[in-house]
C-alpha cells in the first residue's frame, strides 16, 4: 500500500480526447499522441473517458484500437464504457477484436444504468424498446459471459460452406480478467467484487455514509475487496484530478490554478438527490502532491491509480503535466517507469 518507502505499483492517465465539433480530426490525432506520450514516458496504462453528444470521446474502442497500432506496451483502458447505449454481444466483438490486435493490452471498463439523458435520447437510442431495456446489472453480466466464451447461441456449426461459432469470435482467453468496473456507490463496489471483476474508483461518489470525499471512497475499496473472491489482491485503481506544476510556465501555473478554484466549490458539500461528492482536484509542485496523496486514505488503500487530465486544456498543457507525472510526481511515490 502506498506510504512513503512503498512504492506506487502502477501510473495510469485518463483523457477525456476533446475535439472541435466543426473540425474533430485533430483532436482525435492528439489524443493518440498523448497516448503515444505516454507510453515513451513509461506510464502503465492510458485511459480514455466515453461521451455520448459531446466533443469528447464518442467511440473509445475504435480510438483504442488506432492507439493499438500506434503503441507496443502500454495498456490501454476505457474509463467507462456506458452500457446502456450498448448490445453486449456486440460489445464484446469489438473489445476480444481489439484485445487481440493491442497483443492483450485491452482493460475495458464498464457501468450500468439508463442512459444519461434517457427521456431526451431514447427515441434515437432505442426508439422500439425502450421501455424494455433492461439497463440492471444484469447487461453487465450477459457482457462478462460473452468475454469468457460462455455460449452466446445454438447455431448449426457447419452450414454449407459456412462454419458457425457458439460463442463471440474472436475470442481472447485473457480478457475476462483484465474487466473493470467503474463504481460511485456501495452496492457497485459489492456487486464488481462478488462478480470479479476489477474496480475503477471514481472521482465521483454518492455520499451514503458520510459526506468526506476520501472516507467514502476508503469504503467502497475495502467493500469491493471484502467481496472479491482475491480479498486484498484485488485489483483496484484510484481515479483523482492531478495536475503537477513542477515545469509548467508562469502562464500555465495560473491557468491552472484559476480551473482548480472554479471547480473547487462543487466539492464542499452532496450535491443534487443522489447525493454526489466531487473529488478535489490537486495542484501544485510534485513534492506537495505526494505529501497530499499520501495523507488520503483511500490512496493508501491502492497500488495503481489512473490520474484523470482536465479536459480543456491544451495538447502543451498535457504534455507537459505528463512529463511532470512521469519523471517528478510518479518518482515521489516510488513509481519507476517502464522500458
Amino acid at each position: 500500500m502506498p506510504v512513503p518507502g512503498v512504492a506506487l505499483e502502477r501510473l495510469g492517465f485518463l483523457t477525456i480526447g476533446l475535439f472541435d465539433g466543426g473540425d474533430p480530426g485533430p483532436g482525435h490525432q492528439t489524443t493518440l499522441e498523448v497516448i503515444e506520450l505516454g507510453e515513451r514516458l513509461g506510464f502503465d496504462s492510458a485511459w480514455v473517458r466515453h461521451r455520448h453528444l459531446q466533443y469528447g470521446i464518442s467511440s473509445p474502442v475504435a480510438v483504442l484500437a488506432a492507439a493499438s497500432q500506434r503503441t507496443s506496451r502500454i495498456e490501454l483502458g476505457t474509463a467507462v464504457i456506458p452500457l446502456g447505449w450498448e448490445n453486449p454481444l456486440r460489445l464484446a466483438e469489438d473489445l476480444a477484436t481489439v484485445d487481440i490486435l493491442s497483443g492483450g493490452r485491452l482493460n475495458p471498463g464498464f457501468s450500468v444504468g439508463p442512459p444519461r439523458h434517457w427521456a431526451q435520447v431514447r427515441g434515437a437510442l432505442y426508439p422500439d424498446t425502450g421501455d424494455s431495456e433492461d439497463f440492471s446489472y444484469e447487461r453487465v453480466a450477459r457482457l462478462l459471459r460473452f468475454v469468457a466464451g460462455e455460449t452466446a447461441a445454438t447455431l448449426p456449426g457447419q452450414e454449407g460452406f459456412e462454419q458457425f461459432s457458439s460463442r463471440v469470435e474472436p475470442h481472447s482467453p485473457g480478457l475476462r480478467s483484465r474487466m473493470w468496473y467503474g463504481g460511485a456507490s456501495l452496492a457497485s463496489a459489492k456487486w464488481a467484487g462478488e462478480n470479479g471483476v476489477n474496480f475503477l474508483v471514481s472521482s465521483v461518489v454518492k455520499a451514503e455514509e458520510s459526506d468526506d470525499f476520501a472516507s467514502v471512497q476508503l469504503s467502497h475499496i475495502r467493500a469491493f475487496r471484502g467481496a472479491h473472491p482475491a480479498g486484498p489482491a484485488a485489483r483496484v485503481s484510484q481515479g483523482l484530478v492531478v495536475i503537477p506544476t513542477d515545469s509548467a510556465s508562469p502562464a500555465q501555473r495560473e491557468k491552472y490554478a484559476a480551473y482548480v478554484a472554479a471547480r473547487t466549490p462543487r466539492t464542499a458539500a452532496p450535491i443534487g438527490p443522489e447525493r454526489l461528492l466531487f473529488a478535489r482536484d490537486i495542484v501544485g509542485p510534485s513534492d506537495e502532491i505526494a505529501a497530499e496523496l499520501y495523507a488520503h486514505p483511500a490512496f493508501r488503500e491502492v497500488t495503481e491509480v489512473a490520474f484523470a487530465l482536465p479536459f480543456t486544456f491544451g495538447h502543451e498543457d498535457y504534455v507537459q503535466i505528463l512529463t511532470d507525472m512521469a519523471t517528478k510526481l510518479g518518482p515521489a511515490l516510488g513509481w519507476a517507469p517502464r522500458a
